[in-house]
């Protein structure tokens, strides 16, 4: 099974299914990549514009296409040589729908059901009024009030029952019909009906989960469930008797209290979750439910399809999302990796600086935001971090100090989201300090303290101890040894013996049953805070240069050094050749192109400053009460730079998606809608300013070019260095785009065939002379790929990475390395202070004669200046004139 040669990610929905896929195909292959890389697309929500949200992992997405459109799909993408990767989902699954028929059963049957160790349900909560029950948290105010007011309703249809609120439909379990069957039986007088009602009653209870338990229940509700439509059908009086009970429990709050009470989920208000969930769920967002996909059951049921895909040839390969959501993470790609033996397979694994994918996963590597970080941060100017950071600070009010705000910030969301797991994680840890006579005496409150502590100090995503096997590696010692001394330090009134005692449980010096599934909770928990704390909230309220706000980024380091860089892509081809490596994904905050343009603002500190300045002098009458606060204004100027031209109805979404997003003013679960409205009005305000959007200009004109020329180095470096590149759909032009679901708007799939055919002929010159169309990314990338197609040895497993240092006084300013004995790359970096101004800077060219492939200049080896190598493109891609 082929490694890709680059791959296409596409995002498929209602508007671009399947059959939109498909008519590309002929496109994406003359473009040169090798492989469709899909978004999830099994059978999930209605409506779904990203396809995490699965309902049922038998059946491709009706709404997409279905299976006659995706197999005509998989046959276009054959006909035209190209293969597909996968985006698979094995960490949760969604449960707002009763399509998802392994939940709905759950909710029916309680602990006996056939699904019930599918999902990471904990049926024996710290709470006690939970036990044995799910909380479901749908309800928009306290139940109480809820069902008072008459929102919950019961309907019967032909012998089946369920609950209705709002769009929310759930299951009425078998046992709890008894009563409400047994009357109507006497109303009209039914034997058979109250045999029925008797044969509920004596089902076996939901939390009976002895096999022989669970197989009766299911089998006698069934034909219960049958028999109750049948007698409805034959006898009109009894389906009336049973259709005027219900309607005498809908106008009953109390009736209905004592129904609910009785099934094997819990009804509550939906801010409850935050503190009483007692489910795992992805992230925050209670309607995705974690699946236990250790359990090699749910494995094969949740990847029928795709394994089966795999080993068909349908699929070369698949992109695992939030492997850090798994139990045993090591586990599950080894279970992959044995079924499908020749798939490539990387992951969405965010690694933060210097830390490495674990060496046990037999994996391709990841799916690049470590390589996008990397190379983002090649392009920022070290030297204007001191400006930058003393305007930023006196400007905003807002600290420079980016690991107080990691700590500050993660605190924050472990208390608003994340108080349910911390809640269950507390309990665990209490019951195993209770079976230690020197810990016995620690209060909840104070085990709940050093938790949330550690938590909010852990370096990075997780560790990876595996209790069960008692393995225990280098980097997790590292890393949760770091966490507790950070700890220490940050809180010195917690106990030091107990904190030695938490690091001695998380690296399995303390063994047991409680204790091993203390420390495997543990590790599925500090992921989360870590990614809603950092980039869902630092990554908006630390805007110092928003360019470094990528995931996986450290914005708190300024830019990266050229040796740095080459030291890492050595490293990778070392390594991992076959990883994925990305620019723009359908995560980033800002595309590509928007990051290379706000990076130049790195190399004019002090025009920068100006601007700002000036701008903020000229808004300020369009703020209402002093709002928007200076923060997101300073990160709304960054933006328009960055994204420009951009209208306001993007620039209004985006500014309440970050403003939500900070936290600091207003949020998703608690908008302030009068901050949102002086927000509003201040973007509608200076957007329509003459003067404002003049001077904008003014200031943004010089940068365009250079903003190209950083964007034209960072797509070359992509396709050209060590790895599997990736494009993000409509990235092979000029896409100024912003964090979804700006960054999923329609892409003009028509333009770009049209340039691609205009690039058949055209010179370097008339290349860039239609910069303005992106003609120039679409020509590097088209002739990238297509060196990539004709050297592959060069650019795979056993190719090279060697770097080629410049000579003379703007040797800083490129990047230069050769692949293998037949390709050298030659870009530009730090374009604004450059300013086209090599002064004899020279690159040492490997001998021989060498072909420009963006010019089809042929260059000499040995001494070259640069000024002329870049002379006719502002990058190069130089292949051996023997080739």
């Amino acid at each position: 099974m082929p490694v890709p040669l680059a791959t296409y990610r596409v995002q498929l929905h209602a508007e671009f299914g399947f059959e939109a896929a498909a008519a590309i195909a002929d496109y994406l292959s003359a473009l040169g990549v090798s492989h469709l890389y899909a978004s999830p697309y099994l059978q999930a929500n209605q409506g779904s514009t990203h396809g995490y949200d699965i309902l049922d992992h038998s059946r491709v997405s009706e709404e997409i296409g279905g299976a006659e459109a995706h197999a005509k799909l998989c046959e276009t993408l054959g006909r035209n040589r190209l293969g597909q990767i996968l985006d698979v989902v094995p960490n949760h699954m969604s449960i707002s729908s009763r399509d998802n028929v392994w939940w709905w059963d759950v909710l029916e049957n309680g602990q006996s059901s056939l699904y019930a160790h599918y999902f990471d349900v904990d049926w024996q909560p710290p709470e006690q009024k939970l036990h044995d029950t799910v909380l479901l948290p749908i309800l928009g105010d306290h139940y109480g009030r809820i069902v008072d007011a008459g929102e919950i309703k019961l309907q019967h249809n032909n012998g089946s029952f369920t609950f209705h609120y709002h769009d929310h439909v759930m299951p009425v379990a078998p046992r709890s019909l008894n009563e409400l069957l047994e009357r109507a039986a006497r109303r009209c007088d039914s034997p058979d009906l109250a045999f029925i009602a008797d044969s509920f009653a004596n089902l076996p209870h939901s939390t009976a989960t002895d096999g022989p338990s669970v197989t009766r229940r299911h089998r006698d509700k069934e034909v219960l469930r049958k028999q109750l439509s049948r007698l409805c059908a034959e006898n009109p009086a009894i389906a009336s008797a049973i259709d005027s009970l219900v309607e005498e429990i809908n106008v009953s709050p109390n009736e209905i209290d004592l129904l609910l009470d009785r099934q094997n989920y819990r009804l509550a208000y939906w801010r409850s979750a935050g503190q009483e969930l007692d489910y795992r769920r992805f992230f925050d967002i209670n309607t995705l439910v974690s699946m236990r996909i250790e359990d090699e059951r749910v494995f094969h049921d949740m990847h029928v399809l795709v394994l089966k895909w795999v080993r068909q040839g349908v699929l070369d390969g698949l992109r695992v999302d939030h492997p850090d959501g798994l139990r045993d993470p090591a586990q599950y790609f080894q279970r992959l990796k044995q079924a499908v033996p020749h798939g490539w397979i990387v992951v969405e694994k965010i690694l933060e600086p210097g830390e490495t994918l674990p060496q046990d996963w037999p994996v391709a590597g990841t799916t690049g935001y470590d390589f996008l970080n990397r190379l983002g941060s090649l392009l920022i100017d070290q030297e204007g971090e001191g400006p930058i950071s003393e305007f930023y600070s006196r400007f905003t009010g807002v600290s420079t100090d980016y690991l107080a705000m990691v700590h500050q910030k993660k605190h924050f969301v472990l208390k608003k989201l994340f108080g349910s797991d911390i809640n269950r994680l507390t309990f665990l840890l209490a019951k195993v300090c209770e079976r230690q006579k020197r810990y016995r005496d620690y209060s909840r409150r104070e085990l709940d303290a050093m938790l949330r502590e550690v938590i909010a100090c852990f370096p990075v995503y997780r560790s990876y101890v595996r209790a069960e096997a008692g393995q225990v590696s280098d980097r997790d010692t590292l890393y949760v040894t770091e966490a507790i001394e950070s700890a220490k330090r940050h809180r010195p009134e917690i106990d030091e013996d107990l904190l030695d005692f938490l690091r001695d449980l998380l690296l399995l010096r303390v063994r047991g049953t409680l204790e091993s599934e203390l420390v495997m909770r543990f590790q599925q928990h500090t992921g989360p805070v870590m990614a809603k704390g950092i980039e869902d909230t630092v990554f908006y309220n630390y805007n110092r240069l928003v360019a470094l706000n990528e995931v996986g980024g450290d914005p708190g380091r300024f830019g990266l050094a050229l040796d740095q860089f080459h030291a890492d892509c050595r490293e990778t081809q070392e390594h991992w050749s076959q990883s994925m490596i990305a620019t723009t994904t359908h995560d980033t905050k800002r595309s590509e192109d928007v990051r290379a343009r706000i990076s130049l603002l790195a190399e004019i500190p002090d025009r920068w400053a100006e601007a700002v300045e000036r701008w903020a002098r000229h808004n300020e009458p369009y703020k209402t009460g002093g709002f928007p606060d200076r923060n997101i204004e300073y990160l709304l100027y960054q933006t328009l730079v960055g994204a420009w031209p951009i209208d306001t109805a993007r620039t209004l979404q985006y500014v309440q998606k970050v403003a939500r997003e900070a936290k600091a003013y207003t949020s998703w679960t608690d908008p302030d809608p009068d901050y949102e409205e002086a927000l509003r009005s201040f973007v509608v305000a200076l957007l329509a300013d003459p003067w404002f959007v003049a001077d904008l200009n003014g200031f943004l004109t010089p940068l365009i070019e250079p903003g190209r020329i950083n964007s034209l180095a960072q797509v070359l470096i992509k396709l050209t260095a060590p790895g599997v590149p990736d494009i993000y759909q409509g990235n092979e032009l000029w896409d100024l785009s912003l964090v979804d679901p700006d960054n999923r708007r329609p892409v003009d799939y028509e333009t770009r065939r049209r340039l691609l055919d205009v690039l058949q002929t055209a010179t370097a010159e008339e290349v860039l002379a239609r910069s303005d169309e992106g003609l120039p990314k679409m020509w590097v990338t088209k002739q990238a790929l297509a060196l990539r197609k004709r050297l592959p040895v060069n650019f795979g497993p056993e190719g090279e990475y060697r770097p080629i240092l410049a000579e003379g006084p703007r040797a800083d300013h490129v990047v230069a390395f050769a692949r293998g004995h037949g390709c050298v790359v030659v870009a530009p970096r730090l374009p604004l202070r450059l300013g086209g101004r090599w002064e004899n800077t020279t690159l040492p060219l490997p001998d021989g004669e060498w072909y420009n492939e963006l010019t089809g200049d042929l260059v000499p080896g040995g001494s070259t200046p640069l000024a002329t190598l870049l002379k006719r493109f502002p990058v190069a891609l130089l292949s051996s004139a023997e080739h």
